[in-house]
């Protein structure tokens, strides 16, 4: 078993953030510490993909609190799952949860559960508002933004382009081309 470490702040201004995270990842045991600078916007962490792609099965990913490893919940239990799929675990030093451990794996658990609790909830108030909005007259949806594009669609299917071509010079999906071409000719 080897103790991998994670350590990420959001800036490369934040430098004694990552020292102070490295030095806590090193004394804690981790033999190996994958740093990274930058927000995780778009989940674009390249070295916590690194680290995914070295741990082997045995081995515990251990970072300093979990927003180092995440943006929310639901893209921590994501990750912890994709690690856990290698055969590996998660400790998470801020929370003192460990899923090697059946404390830390019920933690994770009750997590995951009001996460996706969450996740119903916010649905349902959303469903509800689009509903009273309809009642109300002030919700149409989304205008279809291929139909009112339909006589290009034609005339670039005319000229002889695929559907992969006509969707992507006109920035629409390949499925609303198709859609479009199936509908009677405009008149």
């Amino acid at each position: 078993m080897m103790l991998v470490g994670y350590a990420r702040t959001s800036t490369t201004e934040q430098k004694a953030g990552l020292a102070d995270q490295v030095a806590e990842l090193t004394r804690i045991g981790c033999e190996r510490v994958f740093e990274e600078h930058g927000s995780g916007v778009d989940n674009e962490r390249p070295k916590l993909r690194e680290a995914m792609d070295f741990v082997r099965a045995g081995d515990v990913l251990v970072v300093t609190k979990p927003d180092r490893i995440a943006r929310s919940a639901i893209d921590l239990l994501n990750t912890v799952k994709a690690i856990q799929a290698k055969g590996c675990e998660v400790r998470i030093v801020s929370l003192g949860i460990d899923t090697t451990a059946p404390t830390g794996k019920l933690t994770l658990t009750v997590l995951a559960g009001m996460a996706e609790f969450e996740r119903d909830l916010m649905l349902e108030r959303q469903r509800a508002g689009i509903a009273a909005a309809k009642a109300a007259g002030k919700y149409k949806g989304r205008a279809p933004t291929a139909r009112a594009k339909a006589a290009e669609v034609r005339a670039l299917q005319a000229e002889g382009l695929g559907a992969t071509a006509i969707a992507e010079r006109l920035g629409i999906g390949r499925a609303s081309v198709y859609r479009v071409l199936n509908d009677e000719p405009a008149e």
